[in-house]
């Protein structure tokens, strides 16, 4: 089952006819699936990488209402740009997507390249999303290859090897350039997405449902359950830290992370990794030391765990408050950190773990206040 020309017949004999009248008949009705303009289906194909379509509906038309078009988000600031993004999560998609607004504005006119060969040169677009926004927006015959594809591709295929190995990975992206309808690339691409989204799912796939099932090499052998096939996961990394949630005068510290690195850029709580036999006292030192007064009450209110994709966080959770009048007079100015009211807060695009954080602490200062 090695080399594509194993699998040569499987991919010319593809039915992309029945997938597409399969896709007419039971696609879901989804907005970015009622335009053309190349702008909007950008924004659609980056907030769905990693997200669930259900999440990217509540945020997809807000974010359009808010930047209609590509000079608009190219003119916002980033602060706002990630505000608006707030929810969705993977912020570095956002930046990005920001900074190739600004690009395209800048150095094209505000006018989007039409080849999958020239949207793959700008900085921050991958295949995935030149490939959707070429076929989908300009009619080109290029593949889309996201998690879905690769499942359904590797048991239609038969393909046995790891869909996460860089060589099995092109040999599906050369499958689907070949099996592609030329009449309707967008849609065929969308209807192989949504077949693995709904159809050829990863646990229970429902082949009776499949229009895809007559030629499907793991459904003709039994297999539909047993492919695709991973490389083992790395070992993940585990770290302790202790986070606290610094309240003085109704005002909450917030630190912003280095701009390289995991979360890079984006607003914290005080974030220390420690011992958690000594985090509180950690925490407390610091605390004192940032907000300009020994006068801290420490509230223990949890444990959150957070896994990122190759780190997991096992964090405790802490409120440290105080009331002592004149926060933005008294307090040492630091770098890279704000004061802000609970509203303000509300308003800043902290990463999900922050959030969960501030969950935690919310839940446990109800419990204890009178």
């Amino acid at each position: 089952m090695h080399g594509s020309l194993a699998r040569q017949p499987a991919v010319e004999a593809f039915p992309a006819e029945e997938l597409l009248r399969w896709y007419d008949r039971e696609k879901r009705d989804l907005p970015w699936r009622h335009t053309r303009d190349p702008y909007r289906i950008l924004v659609s194909e980056v907030m769905l990488q990693q997200t669930q379509v259900k999440t990217v509906l509540e945020y997809y038309e807000p974010f359009l209402e808010r930047f209609p078009t590509l000079e608009a988000l190219a003119a916002a600031d980033q602060e706002e740009v990630l505000a608006a993004w707030k929810g969705l999560g993977y912020y570095q998609r956002a930046r990005r997507l920001h900074a190739l607004a600004q690009a395209v504005v800048s150095d094209l006119g505000g006018v989007l390249p039409r080849s999958f060969s020239e949207l793959r040169r700008l900085k921050g677009i991958g295949d995935y999303t030149a490939a959707a926004v070429a076929s989908i927006a300009f009619g080109e015959a290029k593949g889309v290859v996201d998690g879905n594809v690769l499942r359904v591709m590797a048991r239609f295929l038969g393909i046995k090897e790891p869909i996460d190995d860089a060589r099995v990975k092109r040999e599906i992206q050369a499958a689907v350039d070949r099996a592609i309808s030329r009449q309707r690339p967008g849609d065929f691409n969308q209807a192989l997405m949504e077949l693995g989204a709904t159809v050829c799912t990863p646990q229970r796939p429902g082949c009776g449902a499949c229009p895809l099932q007559a030629a499907c090499w793991a459904h003709a052998h039994g297999h539909s359950t047993r492919l695709p096939v991973r490389k083992p996961r790395g070992k993940v990394e585990r770290s302790r830290r202790a986070v606290g949630v610094v309240e003085r005068d109704g005002k909450i510290l917030l630190l912003k992370r280095p701009p390289e690195g995991l979360l890079a850029g984006m607003w914290e709580f005080l974030n220390l990794e420690t011992d958690p036999d000594v985090a509180g006292e950690a925490l407390l030192a610091k605390a004192q030391e940032l907000s300009g007064t020994d006068e801290l009450t420490l509230v223990y209110a949890g444990r959150v765990i957070h896994r990122f994709s190759h780190i997991e966080w096992e964090i405790d959770a802490y409120y440290l408050g105080a009331w002592s009048g004149g926060v933005e007079e008294r307090a040492p100015e630091q770098p890279a950190s704000e004061w802000v009211s609970r509203d303000e807060l509300a308003e800043r695009p902290l990463p999900r773990v922050m959030q969960k954080v501030w969950e935690q602490v919310e839940r446990r200062l109800q419990e204890i206040t009178p």
